[in-house]
């Protein structure tokens, strides 16, 4: 083979490192930001916690009595961000006393894969444990038919239906009791079948209420279960006593730490009749350049000290100005989103727009996947309570009228008729779309079953009361 050199032409996009900090530090919640910042102050000498404090709900106040735009004021901070120090702050944080992390903890979805790791499973069966598994939600339920999780799989595996039905069999004998159930009633008899001894006359009798009169015990018809099942009414009772003692959601025996309190990156407030969007400045701690450090600094010294200072000033300089774009994209994806959900904030729920994130990427002239990172595991506490900024991104659905109508505010409507509903009669799937459908919201009844699903609302069936 005969060698040669070719001369080419052609572009190709790089990444510094520099962009990757900052692409990882918008996308950080405000929790790991901290720790990225306490990580940053520890291994750089040339950057240091500042000690001064402030409260973003006194500049807030300050700026409404003055009749000022506390917006403003924090952009026109944000242009001289980068020879001032990152103004935030924590009033629990100083130089000598670290920020507090707490501790890792040990998930459903760890605690059922620590439990397969002892199985002697082929590899077909962990692989379909491992899906199950990640279907499973937070409270033990599994989302997802076996049917439709067979779907997922490459053909070319031969997984049947029945080799993930057994991997399932088995998933739901692992502790917690409970797990992996499709439904509340599949749950408390896994419950009850793992009962020792499980062949009590009281277990039993439970097991055959939750499995075979389900609908009565939900509708605390226990007469009616007495008569059909020839038992005292006392039996009866002892019975469903013990059902009351199962676990709805077994999934929460593991999530055992103290409640996770979130921090609000921004604030939204209505000052001098506007919505306006104030950066939360507590959420990390305050950092600056050490000017001790930096001052040993010489320009024309090649010695190993200096240019180790040098490479340090330069990597602190960087990720101050990191931390400032993070600021100042959290804030313009934050304004524009109040901007477009206004209604929200002035009305409610039923007045949500339908919004993507392709709307405000355009709107701020970003890519869409930085939109994505911005609003993941960011909070806006506003005057109707805290949400997470994807909270007001939804789908739409067309109207009569040619308008849009967000799946949000369509889910309020159906919590809204639910509750007015007459318990007596309550309004089937079918029902509840043509009372939408008057409304001028067009939607089929599988459509509305699922929103009503998502909402923890029971059938129409199990909504009744008896006379």
């Amino acid at each position: 083979m005969k060698q040669s050199l070719q001369l080419r032409l052609g572009q190709q996009l790089t990444m510094t490192p520099q962009l990757q900090q900052a692409i990882r530090l918008l996308q950080l919640s405000s929790l790991d930001l901290q720790a990225e910042i306490q990580q940053a102050v520890e291994s750089n000498p040339l950057l240091e916690f500042d000690e001064a404090t402030s409260t973003p709900d006194a500049a807030v106040d300050e700026a409404a009595e003055a009749g000022e735009d506390p917006d403003n004021e924090y952009l026109q901070y944000l242009e001289h961000a980068t020879t001032e120090p990152w103004r935030t702050s924590n009033a629990n944080t100083s130089a000598d006393r670290p920020v507090d992390f707490p501790a890792s903890r040990k998930n459903l979805k760890d605690h059922l894969t620590s439990q397969i790791d002892y199985r002697q499973l082929n590899k077909t069966d962990r692989y379909i444990a491992s899906s199950l598994i990640d279907a499973i939600d937070e409270n033990g339920y599994l989302r997802i038919s076996p049917a439709e999780l067979l779907e997922s799989y490459d053909p070319a595996m031969e997984i049947t239906e029945d080799e993930i039905g057994a991997v399932l069999n088995m998933i739901q004998h692992l502790d917690p009791p409970g797990v992996g159930a499709r439904d509340l009633q599949e749950c408390l008899r896994l419950q009850l079948t793992q009962i020792k001894p499980p062949h009590t006359d009281n277990i039993k009798l439970a097991l055959k209420i939750v499995t075979h009169h389900f609908d009565a015990l939900g509708q605390k018809d226990y007469s009616s279960i007495s008569k059909r099942l020839r038992r005292d009414i006392s039996e009866v009772q002892k019975a469903i006593n013990a059902i009351q003692q199962l676990n709805p959601h077994p999934g929460d025996v593991i999530d055992s730490l103290p409640t996770e309190y979130i921090t609000p990156d921004v604030y939204v407030r209505k000052i001098n009749g506007k919505w306006q969007v104030i950066l939360n400045e507590g959420i990390a701690p305050r950092i600056k350049l050490n000017s001790y450090y930096a001052s040993f600094i010489r320009r024309a010294d090649d010695s190993r000290d200096n240019i180790f200072l040098k490479n340090n000033l330069q990597e602190a300089r960087w990720f101050l100005k990191s931390l400032d774009n993070r600021n100042d994209t959290l804030l313009k994806v934050a304004s524009m989103i109040v901007s477009q959900q206004a209604d929200f904030l002035e009305h409610g729920e039923e007045s949500m727009r339908p919004l993507v994130l392709r709307d405000i990427a355009a709107a701020i002239d970003m890519h869409e996947s930085t939109i994505s990172r911005v609003t993941t595991q960011k909070y806006m506490h506003t005057p109707r309570g805290i949400f997470e900024f994807k909270y007001f991104f939804s789908s739409h659905v067309s109207t009569a009228s040619g308008g849009e109508c967000s799946s949000t505010a369509i889910r309020a409507m159906i919590k809204r008729l639910v509750t007015a509903e007459d318990t007596r009669k309550p309004f089937s799937d079918n029902r509840l779309a043509q009372l939408l459908e008057q409304k001028g919201v067009k939607v089929a009844r599988r459509t509305v079953a699922k929103y009503r699903e998502s909402l923890l609302i029971p059938p129409s069936n199990e909504r009744r009361l008896r006379a």
